[in-house]
């Protein structure tokens, strides 16, 4: 399957590349057009020619992507499925199995890779969509004592979309989802943002000996590319914001219902305008974290934590010396200001409550939060792993004045590009 097609192909046609095969074209336009329970049982129903017309229509494939079923749906529907209709999903249906919330990742990671190669070995690929594919592959690639790495979100649409995973969502006790902020995309950065996700994994995995219980083993860390962030020419603008804080919530709750009854402790860690849009998701009503960790942000229109779907004493905001984001409240009320609650971590430096020798240095810009040797990276792996008490000890909300919303500041508009992606 051609990932090409599902950016060219349409509902019309009877054959040729990006086309269904003669004779699908009805039950396909069958399938584009239903949508909740029905959609999903005209899926398990399809012949495998179907499936396979179906996941080259842009239609279908829309649907999976953008309006699909509720997760608990999908999650219900899929434990439901017999062994050899979800082999042939899988296998015939690669696109709308490998972006569908509720589905397994590991199932996913299959059903997206398969795409992934699929779009790598087609002659008739474009060239840009290529070059997106290759930094996905190689944001994949893994030394032998690496985690295991998941594909969880594969759109080639437009800029692209991706997620991928540091460790196993399917099991993991402690599960961070990283929200990136503005100038992330696809093609620039995955490779980058996918290796920061590896350093958190990696600062959490040492604090195991003092990480609280958890309802599984080990950690996962998604690196979350799964909404499209704004460039120089939106960036003030929320309406990006809005649409990723609704995919966020599609993630989020198919985190919740893969795991039914064996729920991780799940947490959203979010940077600069990824934080703006964490806090319109967690404000929604519509899904809730254990932990909300907020970097160098904007703010929102969120005034309390008390709005937030998350515990009350699990807030976090952190902005570092010279950060000329953090702090400035563009977006609505600064989280770090001491009325809104939240936590405020202490990025003078610490140390390892295992090894009290070890010191972590200050982050400095916007660009530091996540660098390994961090005091940030720390306070991020703590509280992950259910520690934040150790984070919060002697440390209170915010100290912000509340004197009324903070307004931008001209060095916001100084910011390069370059200067905030995540890794040098």
């Amino acid at each position: 399957m051609p990932v090409s097609a599902v950016i060219s192909s349409g509902a019309a046609g009877t054959s040729g590349p990006g086309r269904p095969e003669r004779g699908t074209q009805p039950a396909v336009d069958a399938l584009a057009g239903t949508s909740g329970q029905r959609w999903l049982d005209a899926l398990e129903a399809a012949a495998p020619v179907t499936l396979r017309a179906a996941d080259d229509d842009s239609r279908v494939t829309a649907t999976a992507m953008d309006d699909p079923p509720s997760t608990n749906l999908v999650a219900n529907w899929w434990r439901a499925l017999s062994p050899a209709s979800r082999t042939s999903l899988t296998d015939d249906a690669p696109v709308v199995i490998g972006n569908l919330d509720g589905v397994p990742y590991a199932v996913r990671d299959v059903a997206n890779r398969a795409a992934l190669a699929a779009g790598l070995t087609d002659t008739d690929t474009p060239t840009a969509l290529a070059s997106m594919l290759g930094q996905v592959r190689e944001s994949l690639e893994q030394a032998p004592d690496d985690p295991r790495k998941y594909l969880v979100t594969l759109d080639t649409r437009g800029s692209g979309r991706c997620a991928i995973s540091v460790g196993d969502l399917d099991t993991a006790g402690d599960v961070s989802v990283v929200v990136p902020g503005i100038f992330f995309s696809v093609n620039g950065q995955m490779v980058d943002f996918t290796a920061t996700a590896g350093d958190v994994f990696r600062e959490q995995a040492t604090l195991a000996p003092v990480a609280a219980p958890a309802d599984g083993p080990g950690n996962a860390v998604l690196a979350w590319m799964g909404y499209r962030t704004p460039g120089i020419s939106d960036f003030m603008s929320l309406d990006l914001a809005h649409l990723g804080a609704d995919r966020l919530v599609r993630t989020l709750d198919g985190i919740r219902s893969v795991r039914n009854d064996h729920q991780p402790r799940l947490g959203v860690v979010a940077h600069s305008y990824g934080s703006t849009t964490a806090l319109i998701a967690l404000s929604s009503g519509r899904t809730r974290v254990d932990s909300l960790t907020m970097l160098g942000s904007p703010g929102s229109a969120v005034t309390s934590v008390d709005e937030l779907g998350v515990p009350r004493g699990e807030v976090y905001v952190g902005g570092a010396h010279w950060d000329p984001i953090a702090g400035t409240g563009f977006f609505g009320t600064d989280p770090g200001r001491a009325a809104f609650g939240a936590a405020a971590l202490d990025l003078v430096g610490g140390s390892d409550p295992a090894d009290a020798g070890d010191v972590f240095r200050q982050p400095w810009g916007h660009n530091d939060y996540l660098k390994p040797g961090t005091a940030s990276l720390h306070d991020v792996a703590l509280i992950a792993v259910g520690r934040g008490d150790l984070v919060r000890s002697g440390h209170g909300p915010g100290d912000t004045p509340d004197d009324g919303v903070v307004q931008a500041s001209p060095d916001m508009y100084l910011v390069r590009p370059q200067d905030l992606q995540p890794r040098d």
